[in-house]
């Protein structure tokens, strides 16, 4: 199975700083509720958020203020049922989080994703992501510094896996209808974001037809 190639590869990371990366995430915790992660490993920051999203069972999530004490439950505007109800939503995936921290989405149109294939036996593959906003504001460079905020994955639930055309796929959408107190933060920039270059451009008039060859396999429009 594969998708069309506008469907981003995470990068690879490098391997063997996954007991460092442990190691930083339990010394901020110790300093108490909600702190401000230092990070000073010599490897990219995204590298150290996806390692918590796939293998410390943590939820994600991105956003412009870097002061939030606790996530309340608020109305979203989705084209899916599952992402449009009053929840606090997050992400499984780093750099799909990281992406919410770093673009500034006031007046701007975000079409985005992050998905894996499940093959027939219910395995999921490597993600894939998809990052685009409003042509005219990508001109301007909408980006800004952000907070990844770590969360306990306690209360929330994924979306099912749905049909992107002839794939199957899961979504790194997690959604809790409680409130949410996080654990930690983490301070992003928009250099820290490794796909900065690959976010595309769209036409505002046209998402319906973008969010149709998204859903369905098919080529983007023109």
């Amino acid at each position: 199975m594969e998708l069309p190639d506008y469907w981003l590869h995470r990068p690879v990371a490098e391997s063997g700083h996954e007991a460092s990366f442990d190691s930083l995430f339990a010394r901020s915790l110790a300093q108490g509720p909600n702190p401000l992660i230092h990070y000073d490993l010599p490897v990219p920051k995204w590298q150290f958020l996806c390692h918590l999203a796939d293998h410390t069972g943590l939820a994600l999530h991105g956003s412009g203020d870097a002061a939030i004490t606790e996530f309340e439950p608020r109305q979203a505007n989705d084209l899916s049922e599952f992402g449009n109800r009053k929840a606090v939503y997050a992400a499984s995936d780093g750099l799909w989080a990281m992406f919410f921290a770093v673009v500034d989405r006031t007046g701007v149109v975000v079409t985005n994703a992050c998905i894996r294939l499940v093959d027939p036996a219910g395995r999921t593959g490597e993600p894939r992501y998809f990052f685009a906003v409003s042509r005219d504001a990508l001109a301007r460079r909408p980006w800004r510094s952000g907070t990844v905020y770590l969360l306990p994955k306690e209360g929330f639930v994924g979306q099912d896996p749905m049909r992107f055309g002839d794939h199957l796929v899961s979504i790194a959408q997690l959604a809790s209808v409680d409130a949410v107190a996080p654990l930690a933060r983490v301070t992003v920039t928009p250099e820290d974001f490794p796909f900065l270059a690959d976010v595309r451009g769209l036409d505002d008039a046209r998402l319906a037809e973008y969010s149709q060859a998204l859903m369905t396999g098919q080529p983007l429009p023109g």
